[in-house]
């Protein structure tokens, strides 16, 4: 039922821009905001954390992409494609979940430095997730995860986020809990692997 509705959608969501969507209309069963009238995604969305471990401990626990699932409250499966190190140009593919609603993205590694910075970036909405390591020198790394959008996230995304995530704002939010959480998770993993 869910995935015959976003196929109906599809076309709304990807000519958004000519097309006006009275505010609180129902459209396939679905409750809009006027999904036309978009916010702007936020260009940075970050957080850090000080951890009680080396750079290289933090580093195994950051770069364990499977791991993902286990330690953000919203990407619940990150699957590498190929063998071996993840690198640049590394495709992951990765499902997404909040509440009963599920959806898939892809993913390319675009930084992979040990110890220092891992990047990958989500091609359908164009925002980038980072993960910057500093050695503080005193046996604690501070980690930062950062979402990053350059100009805007694609149109496609800003209707599915209006129509099904409740709007930029909510999203968004809840995007920053999920960092904090995910930095949560790692600390974890690092600091009891010492």
């Amino acid at each position: 039922m869910f995935g015959s509705t976003v196929y109906r959608l599809a076309p709304l969501l990807l000519f958004c821009v000519p097309i006006t969507v009275e505010p609180h209309r129902n459209v396939c069963g679905v409750r809009f905001r006027n999904v036309c009238s978009m916010s702007m995604a936020k260009e940075l969305i970050t957080a850090s954390r000080t951890i009680n471990a080396s750079p290289d401990r933090v580093w195994h626990a950051v770069s364990d992409l499977s791991a993902m699932g286990r330690r953000s409250p919203q990407c619940r499966k990150m699957l590498v494609l190929g063998s071996g190190t993840p690198r640049p140009g590394t495709t992951t593919v990765n499902l997404n979940r909040r509440g009963v609603l599920f959806w898939p993205t892809w993913s390319k590694v675009t930084a992979w430095e040990p110890a220092k910075t891992l990047e990958f970036r989500i091609p359908i909405n164009g925002s980038r997730w980072r993960y910057d390591l500093v050695d503080n020198g005193d046996g604690t790394t501070t980690v930062t995860e950062s979402r990053i959008v350059q100009g805007n996230t694609s149109a496609i995304s800003r209707g599915l986020v209006a129509a099904f995530l409740g709007g930029n704002d909510t999203f968004e939010a809840e995007l920053h809990r999920g960092i904090e959480q995910t930095l949560a998770g790692i600390a974890g993993d690092a600091e009891a692997a010492g």
